[in-house]
C-alpha cells in the first residue's frame, strides 16, 4: 500500500499545481465571475462538478464531486486561482476556467496530471 503521507507531500510539492511567486496580495474578486456551478470532463471521460458559493472577498466555499470522490472546502481566491486538494482552479475568462488535478496511480504511485475545462453553467 502507497504511504498516504508521501502522495500529499509529492502533490502539495508539485510546481504543476503550484503558483508561481507571486508578492501579490489577496484582494476582493468580482463574485459574479466564480459564483455558480461549473462542469467539466476530463481527458479519460471523468466528468466533475464544482459548486462555487458565498463568494466573500477574496475567500469562498466550494464543492467538489468526481467519480467517488465529494470535497468541501473553503478557499482563498488570488490571481484567478485557488488550490483545493490535489486540485488547481484557474480563472480563463467569462464562464470557462482551467482544472489541473494531480492524480496517484495506486499501481505504481507514480503521479499524471488531469486537465480539462470547466464551463459554468447560465
Amino acid at each position: 500500500m502507497v504511504d498516504i503521507m508521501s502522495i500529499l507531500s509529492t502533490a502539495y510539492k508539485s510546481n504543476v499545481l503550484s503558483s508561481t511567486t507571486s508578492s501579490s496580495k489577496y484582494v476582493a474578486v468580482d463574485s459574479t465571475l466564480y459564483q455558480g456551478n461549473w462542469t467539466g470532463t476530463y481527458a479519460d471521460g471523468k466528468t466533475f462538478s464544482l459548486n462555487i458559493s458565498s463568494v466573500d472577498g477574496f475567500r469562498a466555499q466550494i464543492h467538489y464531486q468526481s467519480g467517488g470522490t465529494s470535497q468541501y472546502q473553503q478557499v482563498l481566491i488570488k490571481d484567478s486561482s485557488f488550490r483545493f486538494g490535489n486540485t488547481k482552479f484557474t480563472l480563463a475568462g467569462s464562464g470557462k476556467a482551467q482544472i489541473k488535478n494531480v492524480v496517484t496511480d495506486p499501481a505504481t504511485g507514480s503521479n499524471y496530471l488531469d486537465t480539462a475545462v470547466a464551463t459554468r453553467a447560465t
